[in-house]
């Protein structure tokens, strides 16, 4: 599903290379989300997935923007939020 890269700023081999970088940063640092995906799409970059949490999101895109700076970015990251409900569910 991958596109050509010849159209993201710069050269191609250079764009995959820094995708692939933030792949390998994103699968051992210590975000460790595996389940987001990086791809090309449409001359942009795309990063999609679910996180935990609001502050793992940030950090994601915060390392995204600098591995890819120049880079057009898009994100359609969700939040998985695991706090507990603060009322109770009303089952009518």
């Amino acid at each position: 599903m991958n596109e050509p890269v010849a159209n993201v700023g710069g050269a191609a081999g250079n764009v995959e290379y820094r995708i692939a970088h933030l792949r390998e940063h994103l699968a051992a640092g210590e975000l460790a989300e595996l389940g987001v995906q990086v791809e090309v799409r449409a001359g942009s970059v795309v990063i999609t997935g679910t996180v935990p949490s609001a502050h793992c999101r940030d950090s994601l895109l915060r390392t995204a923007r600098q591995s890819l700076e120049g880079i057009p970015l898009h994100d359609d990251i969700v939040v998985a939020e695991t706090a507990r409900p603060d009322h109770a569910e009303d089952l009518s």
